[in-house]
């Protein structure tokens, strides 16, 4: 991917005018539009405000990459901006941004917008080149510099693989030979930041280095049986899962990504020193075989447990509301077709919700134990599911399964290397399901039975004073923060009474979407009526929220959130709160676990259920447009 190729001239904007974020997208998508890049502006700047609500684009460094692909794009583009003065982004680092390039990718071009990122990425990490760039007078003069990088960083790339393919190891370059992977969660910036320093700095000391990125493009320059087998040690930069069996008998140094950028030669000496634990795959005496010794407990379960509902909410969504679609077709009668069909992919034992608790045991397992863990929690979460024991007997065979792994781990790890092979193909799979499964057939299956059963009775006979303070706390917890943990809590409480037996599977359903549609659509509303208590840039954001906040994408207030905590958060919990506590009130149900606005007609009580979200966004609505000051004054 070149860059060069998809960078016009006229469509630079070298003096940005803008003051704010949304300015600066603003700015940008007017040049791509007046260049006959895009169709439509307004979709595109829906689809880029889209992307930033999962997290700034903004890389840090003075540098932001807002992308969209969409079909409002004409042709592929990268659109370079420059603020003097800088702009506050909302950037990784907390700083300024000054250096924008906007990527505009069209629908059906594969994965462009992402190789571009990968591309734009290995250019931008040389600080001398973007000096540079910031420097440079004329559009000409931009151009150029890139046209320079990239020949230059293509014949880098040609000269490492030339020499790749013709170089023959002596033992004199296996002494000071490493190898490294580098991986961030984006697969976006860190990934090649990190190689890039690594690289740098191994030039420097007189190293040989070997770098692998897991980047959005996927594994580039993966290294080979022979280059581990050579090197000294093996450093893995990495805040994602990659393949670490290959590493099996290696001393492999695990890190953060961040370490590979700013500590790169601490990194390297300690793996031509050998001071790292040895790694074996799958088991053995491995520092490697405990989760991360340097987080806090609560954020390692936070983490298992996330990963377990992460793979759990597909089957969650797409089963769930067909599921409750199916329900209008049984009006029609049980034998028709429709009806049968939807029953059978979506419930009942053959579909999607057949497999809710095993897939949420087996993931968080594997978030514990690694891949042996998988099946034991698969199969714990099933005697969950098939003994009634529910969703709180899933999260304990996830966690049972994993834990029971890490021991087995240890257990094993005295065993001769000659019987490494047996571990995971016969020891770990006997052991760890006998002893997860006898665990939860005898002991825990029956405490959470009755556990799940009496939740289930208190929540079917709750009163409806009880009902409302519930409805309540489930519906402020989904405005706290928006997406994060406290969030994600209500909504997994939710889910797991919706996913159990009982009258009241929806209603809880019905408090936590009230709840999370509540903050984007008051904030809609308070730009829309106080319009001089916000910015230009602000209001238009504001526009996009109505949609957002209709689609039960709460996530959409977060940068409202970020500028403006103690107003927005404030307003927005007493509003969800209060829509939570009526839908409780009007005993709602909502028999699909996500959807916002384009499930309501599958309620009990539709025009309720909008009245509820009604009232709370305009009473959260009208508290923020009246605590916020006028602009002139901020």
């Amino acid at each position: 991917m070149k860059i060069t190729d998809l960078m016009i001239e006229r469509a630079m904007v070298l003096d940005m005018q803008a003051t704010t974020k949304e300015g600066a997208i603003d700015e940008l998508i007017a040049s791509l539009e007046r260049n006959g890049r895009i169709n439509d502006p307004k979709l595109f700047k829906e689809m880029i405000l889209k992307r930033e609500a999962q997290s700034s684009t903004g890389i840090g460094d003075g540098i932001a990459m807002p992308h969209a692909k969409t079909k409002a794009v004409n042709e592929a583009t990268v659109v370079f901006g420059r603020s003097k003065q800088g702009i506050d982004y909302q950037a990784l680092d907390g700083q300024p941004s000054d250096l924008f390039f906007m990527i505009a990718a069209p629908e059906g071009a594969a994965d462009v917008h992402l190789q571009t990122l990968a591309a734009l990425s290995r250019l931008l990490i040389d600080h001398d080149f973007v000096e540079q760039v910031k420097k440079a007078k004329t559009t000409g003069e931009v151009a150029q510099l890139f046209n320079d990088k990239q020949a230059e960083h293509d014949a880098e790339e040609a000269k490492e693989e030339a020499a790749k393919s013709t170089q023959t190891p002596s033992p004199s370059t296996e002494e000071k030979f490493v190898v490294a992977v580098t991986a961030c969660p984006t697969g976006i910036a860190h990934t090649y930041m990190a190689e890039d320093a690594l690289k740098k700095k191994a030039k420097e000391m007189g190293v040989a280095i070997r770098v692998e990125t897991n980047g959005s493009e996927g594994a580039k320059h993966v290294l080979t049986k022979d280059e581990i087998k050579r090197a000294s040690g093996v450093i893995v930069a990495a805040d994602k899962k990659i393949e670490m069996a290959r590493f099996d008998g290696k001393k492999v140094l695990q890190t953060p990504v961040s370490d590979g950028i700013r500590k790169p030669e601490e990194l390297i000496n300690k793996a031509l020193k050998g001071q790292a634990p040895v790694y074996h795959a799958e088991g053995g005496a491995s520092e490697n075989d405990a989760p991360e010794a340097n987080a806090s407990i609560w954020s390692r379960i936070y983490k298992d447990l996330m990963n377990g509902i992460s793979h759990m909410l597909p089957f969650v969504v797409g089963g769930g509301i067909l599921l409750a679609i199916s329900f209008l077709f049984e009006r029609l009668g049980k034998d028709n077709t429709i009806f049968q069909m939807l029953s059978a992919i979506a419930g009942g034992d053959t579909g999607a919700f057949h497999f809710l608790i095993a897939i949420l045991a087996g993931y968080i397992a594997m978030s514990i134990g690694d891949r042996p863990a998988l099946m034991p929690g698969m199969v714990g979460g099933f005697l969950a599911a098939s003994s009634n024991a529910g969703f709180l007997g899933g999260l304990a065979a996830g966690f049972l399964a994993g834990w029971v792994i890490i021991l087995l781990k240890k257990a094993f790890s005295g065993l001769p290397r000659t019987l490494d092979g047996l571990k995971p193909i016969l020891l770990y799979p006997v052991f760890g399901l006998l002893i997860t499964g006898g665990l939860m057939y005898y002991i825990l299956d029956p405490i959470f039975k009755w556990v799940n059963t009496g939740l289930i009775g208190a929540l079917d006979h709750l009163g409806t004073g009880n009902a409302v303070v519930l409805g309540i706390v489930l519906g402020g917890m989904m405005a706290v923060d928006m997406g994060g943990p406290v969030n994600k809590a209500a909504y997994t409480f939710a889910i797991g009474v919706f996913t159990s037996s009982g009258n009241t599977n929806g209603l809880m359903m019905a408090a936590v979407m009230a709840g999370g549609m509540v903050p984007p659509l008051a904030i809609a509303l308070a730009t829309s009526i106080f319009k001089h208590k916000f910015t230009e840039d602000e209001r238009k954001a504001g526009i996009t929220n109505y949609i957002l906040g209709l689609s039960f994408i709460t996530e959409g207030a977060i940068p409202f959130a970020a500028s403006d905590p103690l107003r927005v958060i404030g307003s927005s919990v007493i509003g969800a709160a209060i829509a939570g506590g009526l839908t409780q009130f009007w005993n709602i149900n909502i028999p699909a676990p996500h959807g916002g606005i384009f499930v309501v007609l599958l309620g009990n009580h539709a025009i309720l259920f909008l009245i509820s979200i009604i009232v709370g966004a305009v009473i959260s609505g009208l508290i923020l447009g009246l605590w916020k000051k006028p602009v002139t004054q901020k």
